[in-house]
Parts: C-alpha cells; sequence; structure tokens
C-alpha cells in the first residue's frame, strides 16, 4: 500500500485499520457515579419514592383536617395584616386607619389592649372574634399573641402634594423645606427606618420611585413607630424627572455617597429647600440620578466600614442638616440682637 499500512487478509482473524479509537472511547468515563437513592433499580430509589408519597398524604390528611377559613375572615385585596400585642397598640396610636380588628376570646379584656381596643371602637372598627387556628393561618404561623389588625392599602401623596404641604407648613419659619428622595431602596424596615428619622429631624415629606423600590407596607408602619401617620410618602414614576422639577422648584439636591469630596457636615448651602438623597446600600445612587444632583456628599466614617445602611446614613445626614441649619438660626438671632444693641445704645 502507498501509505505503509497493511490490510488484514480476508477471512483472517486480527484488529481492522483504525478500531484503537472506538476501543479508546468504550473506555472512556460516564462521570460520576449517581446516588443510590437517584438510581430506579436501588432500593434506596424505592424508599425514597415511599417516602414521598407517605409525606404527601400526611399534608393531605392535615389538610383534610384543618377547617377551611371562614370567607369573612379573608383580607380584602391589597389590604395587610399587623399582629401582636406591641406592633398592634403602636399602630393603631399612631393614626392608622384600621378596617378591622381580629382578636381571640381570651385576649378580651387583656389590660395591655385595652387602649388599643376603646381607641379601635371609638374609630367605628368592627371587632372580629377568631380562634386561634384561624389566626394562626390568617398570619401565617406569626406570633400575633392573640390580636391582628387589617389596614388598607396606603393612599400615597403627588409630589406636588409634597411641595405645597412644606410651603404650608414652613409659612413664616425661618426654615426652608427638607424633603427625602429614595433611589432603589428595596427593604421595607429601611423605608420605615427612614421616615422615623425624617419625622425626628424636621422633614417634610419622602419620595419614592414606583419600580424597584419599597413601599408602605406593614412592616413599614411597625418600623416608623407611627412616623407613617405624621410623614407624607409620594410615589412617583420617574425619580430622575422628579428631582429635575424640584430643582425647578428651588430645591437643591444633596446626593449622599460614599466617595464624595464633600463631608455633609460641612455643607455650605442649607438655607435653601433641600432635597436629601439616598440610593441602595449596595450601588447607591444610579448614575442619572447621581448626575441630577446638584452635590454629592459623603459621611465621614471609619476606613474600614465600605458603607453604612441606607437609613442609618439618612439619619445622620438629617441630623447634620439640622444642626448646621440650627447653627445659622442661633447666628441670625445673634446678629440681629447686637444690631439692636448697637441701634439702642446709638440712640
Amino acid at each position: 500500500m502507498a501509505d505503509g499500512r497493511t490490510r488484514r487478509p480476508k477471512g483472517k482473524k486480527g484488529p481492522t485499520v483504525g478500531s484503537g479509537g472506538n476501543n479508546r472511547r468504550r473506555l472512556e468515563g460516564k462521570g460520576p457515579t449517581p446516588k443510590a437513592e437517584d438510581r430506579v433499580y436501588h432500593k434506596a430509589y424505592k424508599a425514597k419514592k415511599l417516602a414521598e408519597a407517605r409525606a404527601a398524604q400526611e399534608a393531605a390528611r392535615k389538610a383534610a383536617r384543618t377547617p377551611k377559613l371562614r370567607s369573612e375572615l379573608k383580607l380584602r385585596p391589597d389590604h395587610e395584616l399587623i399582629a401582636g400585642r406591641n406592633p398592634v397598640a403602636e399602630a393603631v396610636r399612631s393614626g392608622i386607619p384600621l378596617s378591622r380588628v381580629f382578636m381571640l376570646a381570651s385576649a378580651i379584656g387583656d389590660e395591655r389592649l385595652e387602649q388599643t381596643v376603646r381607641t379601635a371602637t371609638a374609630l367605628g372598627t368592627p371587632m372580629v372574634e377568631v380562634s386561634r387556628t384561624e389566626l394562626d393561618r390568617m398570619t401565617n404561623n406569626a406570633v400575633h399573641q392573640g390580636v391582628a389588625i387589617e389596614v388598607p392599602p396606603y393612599e400615597y401623596k403627588e409630589l406636588a402634594d409634597l411641595t405645597d404641604r412644606a410651603s404650608r407648613n414652613r409659612s413664616g419659619s425661618q426654615r426652608e423645606p427638607l424633603l427625602i428622595a429614595l433611589d432603589s431602596v428595596t427593604d421595607p424596615h429601611n423605608l420605615g427606618a427612614v421616615l422615623r428619622a425624617g419625622a425626628a429631624f424636621d422633614a417634610d415629606g419622602v419620595i419614592i420611585p414606583e419600580r424597584r423600590a419599597a413601599g408602605v407596607n406593614a412592616t413599614t408602619w411597625k418600623v416608623s413607630a407611627g412616623a407613617v401617620a405624621m410623614l407624607p410618602v409620594a410615589r412617583v414614576t420617574n425619580l430622575v424627572q422628579s428631582l429635575q422639577q424640584l430643582k425647578k422648584d428651588g430645591y437643591f439636591v444633596v446626593g449622599l455617597d460614599g466617595g464624595a469630596d464633600v463631608e455633609i457636615g460641612k455643607l455650605t448651602i442649607t438655607d435653601v429647600p433641600l432635597v436629601v438623597v439616598t440610593g441602595s446600600e449596595g450601588k447607591g445612587l444610579a448614575r442619572l440620578t447621581r448626575e441630577t444632583c446638584d452635590v454629592i456628599a459623603s459621611i465621614p466614617m471609619n476606613p474600614r466600614m465600605e458603607s453604612l445602611n441606607a437609613a442609618v446614613a439618612t439619619g445622620i445626614s438629617l441630623y447634620q442638616i439640622d444642626q448646621l441649619r440650627s447653627a445659622q438660626e442661633n447666628g441670625a438671632t445673634e446678629n440681629g440682637a447686637t444690631e439692636n444693641g448697637a441701634t439702642e445704645n446709638g440712640a
């Protein structure tokens, strides 16, 4: 043969040309050995399937034994439950709208709930007696302590409502309006804590976007400790456009970011209407949001810490702005007193 190979004579035994590749493939591995319970021929597989069937049967029997929830106990669309003695008491004291109060018969007459019951009754809120099993199911087995309240969806404000309210509140005051905007903050605990800080440090309202952001729910009400009833929340379609509108209305927009050159406690412009913008803890301010801000400010902290929780950062910044404004007010008061004294002495 021209290639130097020899072929097996017809009818003779021996290897054929090119058979080595087939033999190699025959020796290749087939991957890791499956677990015994995943091999259909193994007794472990049969035991696994038997256990799954028994578990399904037990779940079906348990569901059959559990009585169906009465139709009148089902929540209305978009309504939520706040459960537990303290959360319920705090929510009722804060003025949260109530749809119904659910209580165990054994909880009626509880001294810790007496004020809550009186307040709810005075507001004309229906009281519904439920069994422990029913309240367990309604709260997904949360620690309800025998009481829960149904609250309707939160009624968000428009951006113009916030600015109008801020103007009315500040009429005749030395302080200018102060708003808070949250950019992609998705944890309702953070939203509740921001509302609480805003109420503590004289803010006029909070702005959140409709998408990719936490809204006001039962968790927000609980964490805010009643601040939701004091501080309105506006939900906007586009946060960047809303900030641009606020700038046209005379607001100065301050974004919070760890890499800024200006420290929040050294801002020189606080005697104008302000918007403090906080981003998410992971990604911070979105690019377009950052570009819309008039200034980016940071909170000085130990370099070993990369960032702060969004609610913590907002609270610290609001405190710093409150201190700067107080200092300006005190300075203006002292200057006014000095001028008056000089006038009187001169006279």
